[in-house]
């Protein structure tokens, strides 16, 4: 309860947001992943380290990572194919809205960002369900990745045959599902979809606002 009274909040009021009764928490075999997903969808600022480990800072000024990276990140853009990676014009939706999937084929251009070299493209972010963490208008450096490399409670943009979005993944009610969850879950419910249905899968390296 260490979170909780540095919140300010009541114990009463901790177990109530995230949704399990006391004696789950706070019994020897309570603290499930199903919990830890709770915890962090209901309180995205904390850190995952020090809930894990015990080490570092037990939350996440988000706002002051992202005034850091805007101040340290050289920005270059380019039409030269050789140079950074590919920017495409298309939005990764934080809701479920049906869109049809057609792909632009060719980038607007090429984004030069140091810090993010391990990343394939560039595209749009669309929505706020994955707020504060990630926000409406961003733009997401994506790494193509397959279905057997997913690390559940890890951010993933994904393609599905009418979808396109940007949740954190974990295991579904069956084998042959995905479980789809926001972060800002006070507006946006978490959904399952069949594996079957995914086009592609992007690991999310990161976001940054939009500079161009």
């Amino acid at each position: 309860m260490y979170f909780a009274s540095n919140l300010g909040i009541s114990k009463r009021d901790f177990y109530s947001r995230i949704g399990v009764s006391r004696g789950t928490l706070e019994s020897n075999t309570g603290i499930t992943e199903d919990v830890v997903s709770k915890f962090i969808s209901t309180f995205p600022e904390v850190n995952i380290e020090w809930l894990i480990t015990g080490n570092g800072e037990m939350t996440i000024d988000f706002a002051a990572m992202q005034e850091k990276e805007q101040k340290s990140s050289k920005k270059i853009i380019t039409d030269n194919p050789a140079i950074g990676k590919p920017y495409y014009d298309v939005d990764f939706h934080g809701g479920f809205a049906e869109i049809f999937n057609d792909q632009t084929a060719l980038p607007t251009c090429n984004v030069v960002v140091p810090g993010f070299e391990r990343a394939s493209v560039w595209c749009n972010v669309t929505g706020h369900s994955m707020e504060p963490r990630i926000n409406h208008g961003d733009i997401i450096a994506l790494r193509e990745c397959t279905i057997n490399d997913i690390q559940f409670g890890e951010i993933y943009a994904v393609v599905l045959d009418t979808i396109r979005t940007i949740k954190i993944l974990r295991k579904g009610s069956t084998a042959n599902l995905l479980r789809y969850i926001p972060i800002n879950t006070r507006d946006f419910d978490e959904q399952e979809y069949p594996i079957r249905r995914i086009v592609k899968i992007y690991e999310v390296i990161g976001s940054i606002s939009r500079f161009f």
